[in-house]
């Protein structure tokens, strides 16, 4: 043997040792039931890795040996196939194994509570990345902490303390994705983000309801016990909103509200592990919900209106009635949001009763939207700062051009998303054409650049660079 086929040889040894100590971290799956070692119990272990439960098993031989087919006669007729082992060699793909659980060990918190901030030093920890929305913030805060706690005491007394699920509710860009992702980041524990659009009551088109959890899981690297313990933010959820004046089946709306009650409140659910619905050819899993923190949010538009009409409703004549046009300007009207107006709205009482902390984000103003801009630890401006940085050119912006900015995206009225797309659409020269030339040193955008009536300050290396009073 060459010295070559023997390196060759020692690699697949190697390969093939690493791929056996990974497949002993995960559970083994029956290729006919699909469902795990740890709800079968032990399994037969046949040729090719197929592994078998025995009540699968059972029925195999019970269907063979009771029935009266003479199985010599099938393999004469056309059409008719008998299973071949050779089509059962594929693998399970890694993203539906799911990772056994460790023998004789507690289950540990993932959040330490001797070690877990208060809701102050989390509120700071926000600050740095979300500018404005204190009340939210806030209100987050103490949730998250105390949420945390009842996970990390559990059973300790009779005292059984309640979830802290959420429901947050603010127009389109004022940061309710962005407020649950440095959340987590910051708590370090598995996130899933997802779409309450998709989901539809169970056996129609669209994703199942134990998706949600689904994708947990996967974030979670199939691990139930770290997933146990995780958050899940529902997006658009005034998307499954009660559908008004339908006479056909709401399978979107109403039905979904009601089939989460079991996930939000807690229980052990069937989930399908690597894929967004049940078929037979996905292992299912039982995921506990009772310590999974969820988190709704939602723009609910024409909540504003239900509210309005509410807090007028007894200004109908009288020199005590407020003048129905009081709240047309109010730009906190959404924060006077009640129960009832949920309901209205087209969310069952059920599953608001489940939601106990309700919060309202502010639409953004002028002045927040050029916080954002240069503030936040992770700041637009920064970015674009550091990419620059790397082709030794310093990027400054004014006063002005920073105020022309939010003015821009305050007509858009998409919140805090349309600053990215108006600074790409003028940053995108500079980005061209700055590294083509290496005698530029600095570059300064100014308000007529951005009002298309001039240009951007190009300073070259070596020279003095001119005092402009209104930078930034």
């Amino acid at each position: 043997m060459s010295e070559r086929d023997y390196t060759e040889e020692t690699k697949e040894m190697q390969k093939s040792e690493a791929e056996d100590k990974d497949d002993d971290e995960y559970e083994k799956i029956c290729m006919i039931c699909r469902r795990p070692e740890s709800v079968t119990g032990p399994m037969m272990n046949l040729p090719n890795n197929i592994y078998v439960c025995k009540d699968c098993m059972q029925k195999s031989f019970d269907a063979m040996t009771n029935g009266d087919i003479d199985y010599s006669r099938l393999m004469n007729i056309p059409g008719v196939q008998f299973l071949n082992i050779g089509d059962m060699e594929q693998q399970i793909p890694k993203k539906q194994k799911i990772k056994k659980k460790k023998p004789k060990e507690e289950k540990a918190p993932l959040v330490d509570i001797h070690n877990l901030p208060a809701p102050h030093k989390i509120k700071a920890s926000l600050d740095e990345y979300v500018v404005g929305q204190e009340h939210a913030k806030k209100a987050m805060s103490v949730a998250v902490y105390n949420h945390y706690k009842r996970v990390a005491t559990g059973t300790l007394d009779d005292i059984e303390i309640e979830k802290s699920n959420m429901l947050m509710i603010g127009p389109t860009g004022s940061g309710k994705t962005y407020l649950v992702k440095t959340l987590a980041r910051l708590l370090d524990v598995p996130l899933a983000i997802t779409d309450a659009t998709s989901l539809t009551e169970a056996g129609y088109i669209g994703d199942d309801i134990e998706s949600v959890v689904s994708k947990l899981l996967a974030a979670a690297d199939n691990d139930v016990e770290k997933a146990e313990q995780g958050i899940i933010f529902i997006d658009e959820i005034d998307k499954i909103a009660k559908k008004r004046n339908t006479s056909q089946r709401d399978v979107s709306g109403e039905s979904v509200q009601q089939g989460m009650l079991k996930l939000l409140e807690g229980s052990d659910v069937e989930v399908p592990v690597g894929a967004n619905s049940k078929n037979a050819m996905v292992p299912l899993t039982t995921v506990n919900t009772r310590n999974i923190l969820f988190i709704c949010g939602g723009a609910f538009p024409d909540l504003e209106n239900i509210i309005k009409e509410r807090l007028t409703k007894q200004s109908a004549i009288g020199f005590g009635a407020d003048l129905k046009d009081k709240y047309d300007k109010d730009k906190t009207l959404l924060s006077k949001v009640e129960t009832e107006d949920l309901r209205k709205f087209g969310m069952i009482p059920e599953f608001l009763g489940r939601l106990p902390i309700v919060f309202t984000l502010q639409g953004l103003s002028e002045e927040m939207l050029i916080q954002i801009l240069k503030e936040p630890k992770n700041a637009i401006l920064k970015q674009y700062q550091k990419l620059l940085a790397i082709d030794e050119v310093k990027l400054e912006f004014t006063e002005g051009a920073l105020s022309a900015i939010a003015k821009k995206a305050m007509k858009k009225d998409t919140g805090a998303r349309a600053l990215r797309a108006i600074i790409e659409e003028f940053m995108l020269d500079i980005m061209y054409e700055i590294p083509k030339d290496d005698s530029i040193g600095q570059v300064t955008i100014t308000e007529e650049y951005i009002e298309n009536t001039g240009g951007p300050i190009i300073t070259l290396r070596g020279q003095e660079v001119p005092a402009i009073e209104d930078r930034a």
